[in-house]
């Protein structure tokens, strides 16, 4: 598999822009893991640290659920890897964790957040709650959020691949 990544048009609207940009950094973490076993995947960046690919890829689950179902629209399924006991289950892999399930996971919350998202304006608020504050969010503060969120942990996956196999590049 490889992974197309496209930057969005440069006269695009807001909207596409905001879409473009988050699909970009999604593709972005989904490169960053290509041609990997889940052996690799499962490689800490560096000790004490548990942060991994997959690790990530997980955390991300979490972050697209958290935010396009709990917030956005109030849907709260639950969390899919960490627990109260856990609070950061998702970095924390066994030999049993693997990329296909993780992958998979990721990819279905990254559905569920553009059909969330798709029926709504940017300037729409909220209806859900988040542990930062009761005061709404606009989908536009969440797109925004998120391009951060996703920009911010590909530059985690730069390194952690650059240390598995040498691999660097955008």
């Amino acid at each position: 598999m490889t992974t197309e990544r496209r930057e969005p048009a440069q006269n695009a609207d807001e909207r596409a822009m905001l879409e473009g940009w988050l699909d970009y950094h999604r593709q972005t973490l989904a490169h960053k893991c290509e041609g990997l076993s889940d052996e690799q995947l499962r490689t800490a960046s560096v000790q004490p640290s548990p942060l991994s690919l997959m690790g990530l890829v997980r955390h991300m689950a979490e972050v697209e659920r958290g935010w396009f179902r709990k917030v956005l629209v109030g849907d709260d399924p639950g969390p899919i890897y960490y627990s109260d006991e856990d609070r950061d289950g998702e970095f924390h892999l066994t030999e049993a964790d693997t990329w296909r399930e993780a992958y998979g996971t990721w990819q279905a919350e990254i559905a569920v957040a553009r059909r969330h998202a798709a029926g709504l304006a940017l300037d729409d608020l909220s209806t859900g709650s988040s542990h930062f504050t009761d005061e709404p969010f606009s989908l536009r503060w969440i797109y925004t959020h998120m391009i951060e969120e996703y920009a911010r942990h590909n530059g985690h996956a730069d390194l952690i691949r650059e240390r598995i196999d040498g691999a660097t590049g955008d």
